[in-house]
């Protein structure tokens, strides 16, 4: 489902992502750990298509992000760690709005916007423009709009954050919906319990380098996520 190989992103001096190489099959929910400044966000914006990388290859479903970008985003959502959206218009002019861009039909748009609404609890709140929306309420909706034109492969970047424990615990069920569909997800979180239980496998990433990836055991051991993060954290070596 996507293949990343050799990854590398400098700003100026400073290598944001040094060398990875990370593949995630369809089915799987893959973690992406590390702390503040480790390369996340600039990995999910070049798999994205949205931030230029130096070197290496990204492919989704075989197709290069380099030399096929619209084709690889027609498969793909990205939902990043502060959702930008137009204010000016109100919940519903959005998610039509994101419904055009992908190609999406009247009717299959409007039962998923009445299936996902109903769900997060924002029907009341679609004719509201989403300057009035709570940030809470503008997560729930850059949610729906990724999921709106039903892509194989779904990058978030820290998606919990600003969500109740209800659509908390909503999105942890879309998420695993997906890849049961043959779909995969890859994002980015600092709740290490969330991704300890969600999480099919994950990728600990220390100053732009992967220090160890896996299935959940076979990163974690016996020990929890978190201890083996903070272990790693602290002297970045393999084991």
């Amino acid at each position: 489902m996507l293949q990343i190989e050799h990854l590398t992103k400098s700003f100026g001096p400073k290598k944001a992502v040094d060398d990875l190489t990370l593949h995630i099959a369809p089915g799987e929910i893959y973690g992406f750990i590390g702390h503040n400044g480790a390369g996340k966000t600039t990995t999910l914006r070049s798999v994205a298509g949205i931030q230029e990388f130096d070197a290496g290859e990204i492919r989704i479903n075989g197709k290069s992000i380099r030399t096929q970008p619209l084709e690889c985003k027609r498969e793909m959502a990205y939902i990043p760690d502060n959702p930008d959206l137009y204010e000016y218009m109100s919940g519903i002019q959005y998610l039509n709005f994101i419904a055009d861009i992908f190609g999406v039909g009247a009717q299959e748009r409007q039962e998923r916007i009445r299936d996902y609404v109903d769900r997060f609890e924002l029907t009341q709140d679609l004719a509201q423009p989403i300057a009035a929306y709570s940030h809470g309420m503008k997560q729930k909706l850059a949610v729906i709009s990724a999921w709106i034109h039903t892509p194989k492969l779904i990058l978030m970047d820290e998606p919990f954050v600003g969500l109740d424990p209800k659509a908390a615990h909503l999105l942890k069920e879309m998420m695993r919906e997906v890849c049961d569909m043959g779909g995969a997800i890859f994002f980015s979180t600092h709740v290490l319990e969330v991704a300890e239980k969600l999480c099919d496998k994950v990728a600990i990433i220390k100053q732009g380098q992967l220090i160890r990836s896996g299935t959940m055991e076979e990163v974690k051991g016996d020990d929890s996520l978190e201890e083996v993060f903070l272990e790693l954290e602290e002297d970045g070596s393999e084991k």
